[in-house]
């Protein structure tokens, strides 16, 4: 392709604008080099959090979500008289600074002729192409539906392979195992039907963008969910750096709760240890004093409801005020299921020690559970600036 060739297509790619799309913010030459300059994805991308995650998978109304942009961006694209993109995969699919799924812009700069528009492995270049060399719409119709297999399989199942599962209605085969109790039969079968239409050998019978932004429509879910907890980051990740243990209140992983708190003990329940030290050797005192004893012993063995009565049977006394016992009895509550309760008693641990980063984690990781995530941030971001201060001081 010449210069001015190239000078023009990237003018034309350029006078794209939409936020389904990375888009081109110019180009720039010097001697021979030629370079083009999009908009940063700082995110990485779909490739990565689909087929390489390392904490939590992406789950699936994310998926669904990446499906939808990606058939918008087509139909944008395709409206704009840019029907042609080249090799779509999940390489070119990046995530923007809030984990929103973005079509990179480069794959609409590709000449059609060139003998290099499908890098993939030959087993997910569409037929056409093998047969032409020539990209049309319907290529990328079928490309966009070997996307749609690796959405709902997690991985990359060539198309043959996918079709041989499809016809033989064997829908486990071709889903996610980390998607059980997300994935819905029909929501599943859904999309292997539109799945199926983009892979027909014939280029004429496939759907056009615009009839798959239709079908996509009705998959979506949770909607309204911040893009990176639909990732399976939790809010607050690209926000600060967090500890081992805030990392944990984000992972909610309360196992890992449970071994620092027993390992913290009462030694940062400030205010409280001189009092609980002190003795006042009168029966009520002493049945106090036990009941600690008690909630504590159950805590360390893991016997979670006894924790819960015992703790409780301490703090309904009054005598004696202790942060950690409430937020030993919020972990309780966050293991058997009560994040409500779980608050409460996070949040009153804070009453009686507002600089405790522990009472903010605890808050952190209930709020988390009640789906609150905004307020789990919030919560998360004091908690990690009061821990770090601590360990600094």
């Amino acid at each position: 392709m010449c210069q001015l060739c190239r000078f023009e297509e990237a003018r034309a790619v350029g006078q794209l604008r939409n936020q389904r799309l990375i888009n081109l913010l110019g180009c720039c030459c010097e001697g021979e080099e030629r370079l083009l300059v999009a908009e940063y994805m700082p995110n990485d991308t779909l490739t990565k959090h689909l087929f390489h995650w390392e904490t939590q998978p992406m789950r699936w109304a994310m998926r669904m979500r990446v499906a939808l942009c990606l058939a918008q961006a087509l139909e944008y694209c395709t409206s704009k008289g840019r029907a042609l993109y080249h090799d779509l995969n999940a390489y070119r699919v990046l995530y923007d600074d809030d984990y929103n799924p973005r079509l990179s812009c480069f794959g609409l700069m590709k000449n059609s002729r060139d003998g290099r528009s499908y890098s993939t492995n030959l087993a997910f270049t569409p037929p056409e192409y093998l047969r032409t060399g020539r990209v049309t719409p319907e290529s990328v119709t079928y490309s966009f539906g070997t996307l749609l297999l690796d959405l709902l399989s997690g991985k990359h199942i060539p198309p043959s392979h996918a079709l041989d599962l499809i016809r033989d209605k064997n829908l486990q085969m071709l889903s996610d195992s980390c998607l059980e109790g997300e994935l819905t039969n029909d929501d599943g079968t859904e999309l292997v039907r539109l799945a199926s239409r983009c892979l027909q050998s014939e280029p004429r019978e496939r759907p056009n963008p615009k009839s798959l932004v239709a079908a996509l429509i009705p998959l979506q879910k949770d909607s309204e969910v911040p893009s990176h907890v639909l990732m399976g980051i939790p809010d607050g990740t690209a926000a600060f750096p967090l500890s081992p243990l805030g990392e944990a209140c984000l992972r909610m992983d309360l196992t890992a709760l449970h071994e620092v708190m027993e390992k913290i003990g009462y030694k940062d329940d400030e205010g409280a240890a001189t009092e609980l030290s002190f003795q006042m050797w009168t029966n009520q005192m002493q049945e106090t004093l036990n009941s600690k004893k008690k909630g504590d012993a159950a805590f360390r063995h893991k016997d979670f409801k006894t924790a819960i009565d015992s703790y409780t049977m301490f703090i309904d006394v009054g005598t004696m005020v202790s942060p950690t016992v409430y937020v030993r009895r919020s972990l309780c509550y966050l293991m058997s299921n009560m994040p409500d309760e779980a608050l409460n008693d996070a949040m009153q641990a804070q009453v009686i020690s507002p600089v405790w980063y522990i009472a903010f984690y605890l808050q952190a990781v209930a709020l988390l559970a009640l789906g609150k995530e905004n307020d789990a941030q919030v919560a998360l971001k004091e908690g990690s600036s009061l821990e770090t201060k601590k360990n600094t001081n």
